[in-house]
């Protein structure tokens, strides 16, 4: 049941005819030596710890450290709830505020569930939970679905890389929307082809994409670019299970993200030295936060 490709996953698939959270579980019992029981307990606790991060990013007043983020995933909220039409509608909206709210109380030096990394971990709790209240997905199913999730982050880890400093914000949004469209198709009864197109496609929508923290910090434009990834995930599962394919294959697809990343400048991968964080405001907002170091000698 081991496997390191997409495609290898795929086979798997349909010849065990089972879907990739119950291939997925099968390697890890194997590799592992735990239970069924055991691992689907595991990502139990990663769910509730997910749920509970959405819930108090909507409901209580969160500011980061550094005050450069907070309030905006409880401001979006309150609009949908007050306008009750949203632009982008209630589902996206609702993805987008929870993907947001888990940034902003992982700014607050809150507990979150990096998945797969701190800087993205908005993305996938906030469109699973998102679809588990539209579509009264209970529990289970979203266990599940976090094992999917699990599956296509193994694959893009092994095979290129989920680090902002290693490959840009495409390596770390880009491979959690990959994690939560192939989750979203899983869900919505589509088969595990579909699954991976879906992952391929928001790849593809984001290729490099900069990492270009203000004042160094997972705050600004990470919060944003969290609510983009949870848009890019529903876009490209529903694409994805209109029957559309992806012209590339995800295994493709991973490997360019990987070159591309790679052949981002130093400047772009997280070191705050280019791209918002190295304008007139992004270098100001880091001298009010950090101070300025030729003053304090």
């Amino acid at each position: 049941m081991n496997f390191s490709k997409g495609h290898e996953l795929l086979d798997l698939c349909k010849e065990h005819n089972k879907k990739i959270y119950e291939i997925m579980i099968e390697r890890e019992k194997i590799i592992s030596g735990t239970t069924e029981e055991e691992i689907k307990a595991a990502m139990r606790e990663s769910l509730e710890i997910m749920k509970a991060s959405v819930n108090k990013g909507l409901t209580e007043n969160i500011k980061s450290v550094s005050g450069l983020i907070g309030g905006a995933a409880k401001k979006l909220e309150d609009r949908r709830e007050k306008v009750r039409q949203p632009v982008c509608g209630s589902i996206m909206s609702k993805a987008i505020s929870r993907s947001m709210a888990v940034l902003e109380v992982n700014a607050a030096m809150g507990k979150i569930v990096a998945a797969p990394t701190a800087g993205s971990s908005g993305i996938i709790p906030g469109t699973l939970i998102t679809l588990a209240e539209e579509f009264n997905i209970d529990d289970e199913r979203l266990i599940e679905g976090l094992i999917t999730a699990s599956a296509v982050g193994m694959i893009i880890s092994k095979n290129a890389t989920v680090a902002g400093a290693e490959g840009g914000c495409q390596a770390e949004t880009g491979s959690a929307a990959a994690m939560a469209a192939a989750v979203t198709v899983e869900l919505m009864g589509g088969s595990p082809e579909a699954s991976l197109h879906a992952a391929a496609m928001c790849i593809k929508n984001i290729l490099g994409l900069v990492c270009d923290p203000i004042a160094g910090l997972v705050e600004s434009p990470c919060e944003n670019r969290n609510a983009l990834g949870a848009a890019n995930a529903l876009i490209s599962a529903e694409i994805a299970l209109a029957g559309v394919t992806s012209l590339i294959p995800f295994d493709e697809v991973v490997d360019t993200m990987y070159k591309v990343g790679r052949s981002l400048p130093m400047e772009l991968r997280e070191t705050a030295l280019g791209g918002l964080a190295d304008t007139p405001t992004g270098r100001r907002l880091k001298e009010e936060i950090f101070g300025n170091k030729k003053e304090s000698r």
